[in-house]
């Protein structure tokens, strides 16, 4: 039998094995359909726009599908359009096809997120940062594999809709007997009407700025690594490369097995620890007097910003003002508003200022986002309850 918490790993998977199929191809959409960059981007914004309206007004629907059906309906919606993309003649279809996904994708962070929380309630066992590891594996695997693939000539068609086929099967297989886990003894109903747009409070802010700091992390980590490398230091591409593959790398280790480390030592202490060696990093990358030591300060800031998001759901999840998949989906709008904004923003810096200015800008952030850990809770809320009990 298949434990609960394997299936929402799976979702997680399986979701960003397709969309990595797809990120992995760009280049072959952009030249598809006659882009530039500046068109490019305002398309890909499309998915961006559709997830923000989703965690804004999807809490709701998410309690009223239910965990199963709300997986089946995502997972295989989002890996649907993905596989779609490749054959739209123009950017304005692949624009509303992109805000669908993000739609899609929206809902499945809120469920899945949900269900990672409660289902750790019921085992008593941490496992929230692996349900992001799988996320992070499902996105390093298929890059490993769309590098292959791209370089035996498969066509863009072939590549997505294969990817689309293994989401299938694999749904089929892992989905059906997925069941919504009991909620939480303290947590409060979503009741009709009420909260029909997740918007943070300031109860939640804190939280809301720990998630801020992270995905600012990971987003000068993901869209500017290797630009920084080439421009600071004139690297050849494979040393360049090295900064993004020590980024993902330890992001994905940290969270895989970061959660007996949070069962041990607490939220709070493992928050504090790991913005602190994201500071120690951004500000290596920033002062960097060889590529080596800003590679070194990549691993850093991958590990730093691995756990600090998943931490600050559970928190968001656990509180009792107002139904979880409220205040998880408040925090995921404003998370995703720094995560598809924040990168622009560097790049002005970088612009303006230079490309090492930008890995120090961010060092404010990650300060403040350091000094709201006391939000986090210093041992697990499962221990006590279960003391209770």
């Amino acid at each position: 039998m298949i434990k609960p918490h394997y299936r929402v790993f799976a979702c997680f998977f399986l979701f960003a094995f397709a969309l990595g199929a797809l990120l992995a191809r760009l280049p072959d959409v952009q030249q598809h359909l006659g882009l530039d960059k500046a068109q490019l981007g305002l398309m890909l914004i499309g998915m961006a726009i559709g997830s923000l309206v989703s965690v804004s007004v999807g809490a709701q629907w998410v309690d009223r599908m239910g965990a199963r059906l709300t997986a089946l309906v995502t997972v295989l919606g989002t890996a649907f359009c993905y596989a779609l993309i490749p054959w739209l003649p123009n950017a304005i279809l692949v624009f509303v096809t992109l805000f669908v996904a993000g739609i899609l994708a929206g809902l499945l962070e809120i469920n899945l997120n949900l269900e990672a929380d409660r289902i750790e309630a019921q085992i008593n066992k941490r496992m929230m940062n692996r349900a992001h590891g799988m996320w992070s594996l499902g996105f390093f695997v298929t890059a490993l594999l769309a590098a292959g693939i791209r370089q035996a000539g498969v066509p863009v068609e072939a590549h997505t809709g294969a990817a689309f086929g293994l989401v299938v099967l694999a749904s089929l297989i892992l989905l059906p007997g997925m069941t919504n886990a009991p909620h939480r003894p303290d947590s409060k109903p979503h009741e009709e009407g009420e909260h029909r747009i997740a918007l943070p409070t300031l109860g939640l802010l804190p939280l809301c700025i720990i998630g801020i700091a992270a995905f600012l992390i990971e987003g000068t980590g993901v869209d500017w690594s290797v630009i920084y490398m080439r421009d600071a230091f004139h690297v050849e591409p494979l040393i360049g490369g090295l900064s993004l593959t020590a980024f993902t790398g330890l992001m994905t280790l940290g969270r895989l097995f970061a959660d007996p480390v949070v069962e041990r030592y607490g939220p709070r202490a493992v928050a504090a620890t790991l913005l602190t060696v994201a500071a120690v990093g951004s500000l290596l990358i920033g002062l960097a007097p060889h590529p080596y030591v800003a590679i070194a300060g990549f691993g850093m800031i991958g590990v730093g910003c691995s756990c600090v998001y998943p931490l600050a759901v559970s928190a968001a999840a656990q509180r009792t003002d107002r139904p979880a998949a409220v205040n998880v989906a408040a925090l995921a709008q404003i998370s995703f508003v720094i995560f598809f904004a924040g990168p622009p923003l560097l790049g002005f810096v970088a612009e303006h200022f230079g490309i090492r200015v930008s890995y120090l800008v961010v060092l404010p952030v990650i300060v403040a986002g350091l000094l709201l850990t006391g939000h986090l809770q210093p041992k697990r809320k499962m221990e006590a309850v279960a003391a209770d009990a």
